[in-house]
């Protein structure tokens, strides 16, 4: 009886990172309605809100406001922030990317092969497309692996390093994962309430999305910037 019960003890703990986190759907589950899910998804548009916490200097800066995706059928997918609180903009169409400073009469221009630099596109990932999450990182869930309202919370951890990301969190919708375990098919295209990026240096940036729309049929012409007159262009050495 005692080598039965040991052996059902070590099972349990090898299976602990597989688990279903308080009886609900096991970590397969819920991947898949985040990977699959994104297969749907054709654009998107949200609010959000931002904190990050700088680690050196013990302060907190908080952002907010809008943001747009659209995923074309080929080729990398195009998005645009525009910020409330700091104000400023970052826009791509998919080959150039802005970072517009209105205060300041700047805008940076980069293409977007030299932002995906030094593990940059793994950091973007979970915004512009979530669909080979597996491929890119080692997922497990996070801490007891579901909030206080039941959704579910994801660690991923890049599989190649990055020098911008040492992991990311994700709180997935708990109605997603139950769609899909009802149905056996994804049917949200964007089940990601929340995500929380950390960096080398100890720096922490949550992003807090709501009033989520998906699949509205956004124009290309939405992710393009037009530079105003007076204002100074950087680009990179």
């Amino acid at each position: 009886m005692k080598r039965l019960f040991r052996l059902l003890a070590f099972s349990t703990i090898v299976m602990l990172p597989y688990a279903a986190p308080g009886f609900g759907a096991d970590l397969t589950e819920v991947k898949a309605a985040l990977e699959q899910g994104y297969i749907l998804l054709t654009d998107l548009q949200a609010d959000f809100s931002q904190r990050t916490i700088i680690a050196s200097m013990k302060r907190e800066e908080r952002g907010n406001g809008e943001v747009f995706i659209k995923k074309p059928a080929t080729g990398p997918a195009m998005f645009r922030f525009n910020y409330t609180k700091p104000r400023q903009q970052i826009i791509s169409d998919g080959k150039s990317v802005w970072y517009y400073l209105p205060d300041n009469k700047q805008v940076m221009i980069s293409d977007v092969a030299t932002l995906f630099e030094g593990g940059g596109g793994v950091a973007l990932n979970y915004l512009t497309g979530m669909g080979q999450v597996s491929k890119d990182f080692t997922v497990s869930f996070a801490g007891a692996g579901r909030d206080q309202k039941g959704n579910y919370l994801l660690e991923l951890v890049p599989k190649k390093p990055s020098q911008v990301m040492t992991k990311l969190e994700l709180t997935i919708a708990a109605a997603a994962v139950d769609q899909y375990r009802e149905s056996g098919t994804a049917k949200a295209p964007f089940p990601i309430l929340s995500s929380v990026v950390h960096d080398p240096f100890g720096n922490r940036t949550i992003i807090e999305f709501s009033r989520i729309k998906v699949n509205q049929g956004i124009g290309s012409d939405r992710f393009n910037f037009k530079i105003p007159k007076g204002v100074e262009v950087i680009k990179p050495r």
